[in-house]
Order: C-alpha cells, then structure tokens, then sequence
C-alpha cells in the first residue's frame, strides 16, 4: 500500500507498525463534542501518534469524511445526531485491531504511487489496484475531497500499460476516463455503488478485460 498525503500516512503507518493498541485505545477514551472537536482540529499535531488519531477525528466528524483544508464539521447528520454521526468508538477500535492482526501480510509505504508502480511494473506476480483521485473529467469530484488531489492521468494510463501484472483502477463513470482508457487499449466496465449520501452511483472499472467479473 502506497499513500501520499502525511495524514493519511500517519494512520496506516500507527496500524501496521504497532500502534494499533493506543490508537485503538485513544478513541475509545475520547469525550467527543463540537466545542473539544473544533478546539483539537486546531492543533498542530506534536508526533505520528496524535497525527493519525486527529487525522481519524476529522475523518469521522466532517461532511462526507473529507480531510481537505476547509471542510466544515457535520451541522445535522444521522439521526440529527451532528459530529456524533459516524462516531462509534468501539467499532472503530476493533476494525483498527483487526487490521493490525494481519499486518504481518501487509507492507505500507508513505510515498509517491508512480514510483511504487515503476519499480514493480516488471514483475509478473506484481497485481496493481489503483484508486486515484477523481479529478480527470469535468466534474473533477476529487478536488474538493483531498489533499493531493491533482495528478497526471494521461501517464498514469500509459505506465499501468507497462505492467507485466494484471491491473484494476477505479474512476468516476465520465467519457473523459473512457476515451483515455480507450486510447491505451484498456477496458473499462460500470459498477453499481453508493456515495456518502447512500445514493446510488455508477462507477468505473478499468483493466485488460473483466473475463472474472460476473
């Protein structure tokens, strides 16, 4: 697993490396309200720890998780229930537990997805699943939702053609994707799925061929 933006990073690098028990634990213990919210989300995080748990915080009480600069907290929510919306803490701990459980089958790198995929691209058993922000059509839904939102799809396309792997990426369902995966002889496949709104969307799939897909 390869991340760019530091606060992301921060989480995975807690999970995988043997912070999952604080990172766990801290949750469980936070009293969550707007005022102890907004006064947090102020602060300059002081190591990783803090990092990846302020980086959780945000995810879970601003609209639609975004953790883009100016991202106002959630004003109604589920139930009316406002920044408590997508708080449950103990849920949170056991996914945090649960994933740190088979870590050892795991390996995250904080870094740069293309040079991730240069090194591996001559590796047969190398199989690439690439989720990049959503920013290569008009609507350019990625913009507003990331940190690192802006990337160059058009060499993302070619590089993914160099792979001796199998390949799956992951975008917006817009013409503008499928004439670039057209272009580099890929094919792309509509999948059914829902936004933070549970509205169901259709969203696109692009590799070599969907022959497992039914």
């Amino acid at each position: 697993m390869v991340e760019l933006d530091e606060s992301v990073a921060a989480v995975w690098e807690m999970i995988l490396g043997g912070g999952a028990e604080w990172l766990g634990n801290r949750i469980l213990s936070y009293q969550l309200d707007r005022k102890q919210v907004e006064t947090d989300l102020k602060q300059e995080p002081s190591d990783l720890r803090e990092k990846a748990f302020l980086t959780l915080v945000r995810n879970r009480v601003c609209r639609g998780g975004i953790l883009a600069p100016g991202t106002g907290l959630i004003e109604y929510g589920e139930k009316g229930k406002g920044v408590h919306s997508r708080w449950y803490p103990a849920t949170l701990r056991r996914r945090i537990l649960d994933i740190a459980s088979v870590r050892d089958r795991m390996t995250f790198k904080p870094g740069d997805a293309f040079e991730c995929i240069e090194s591996f691209k001559e590796r047969k058993d190398a199989v690439f699943f690439i989720d990049p922000p959503y920013t290569a059509s008009k609507k350019s839904a990625g913009n507003r939702l990331y940190n690192h939102s802006q990337i160059d799809h058009k060499t993302l396309f070619k590089l993914v053609t160099e792979c001796k792997g199998d390949i799956l990426l992951t975008y917006d369902n817009a013409e503008e994707v499928k004439t670039l995966a057209k272009q580099v002889g890929l094919h792309t496949k509509t999948v059914a799925m829902k936004n933070t709104h549970h509205v169901e969307m259709a969203e696109l799939l692009i590799g070599r061929n969907f022959d497992w897909l039914t």
